[in-house]
């Protein structure tokens, strides 16, 4: 008696681990699991080459300020020449970001898959601001921190 139930367990214990075994492997939870489990493909990318794109951004980052900061003509040319210059900064600025998180330069760097896309959007935020009729420049400056503050975070 004991012999048979113990064969009958050992069948149950059987019969789930082989289930558990094929509903595993092909269902969305193995999928999901191989996030995890296998690492991601990597692709070296040269420090010069992510030095050039973060030079681009910091250059970018010292227009920015530069425009900000300089006292404009207090005209209707001098304020439209100088959102137009904002305006073209933050595109310039986010047309990089973007070059970073879609090619093939911040594929592995961890801080940039992590930090990135929110830079992206604050410099979209801080150009739609600036494009408005009366335009807001306090998301520009906000931008300028966004280097600092992933940077200070990253030392």
């Amino acid at each position: 008696m004991n012999k048979k139930r113990v064969l009958w367990y050992a069948s149950i214990v059987v019969l789930i681990m082989g289930s558990s075994t094929i509903v595993g492997c092909s269902s969305q939870f193995a999928e999901s699991m191989r996030k995890f489990t296998y690492p991601p493909g990597f692709k070296y990318t040269q420090p010069a080459e992510l030095r050039s794109d973060m030079a681009k951004l910091a250059q970018q980052m010292l227009l920015l300020d530069e425009v900000l900061i300089n006292p404009y003509e207090q005209t209707q040319d001098g304020a439209e020449g100088q959102r137009q210059q904002v305006l073209q900064v933050l595109q310039n600025m986010g047309r990089t970001a973007s070059t970073l998180i879609e090619g093939e330069t911040g594929g592995n760097h961890p801080f940039i898959q992590e930090h990135m896309q929110d830079f992206v959007a604050k410099v979209d935020q801080a150009r739609t601001a600036a494009s408005l009729q009366e335009p807001n420049y306090y998301y520009a400056g906000k931008v300028s921190g966004g280097c600092i503050n992933c940077h200070k975070v990253n030392r």
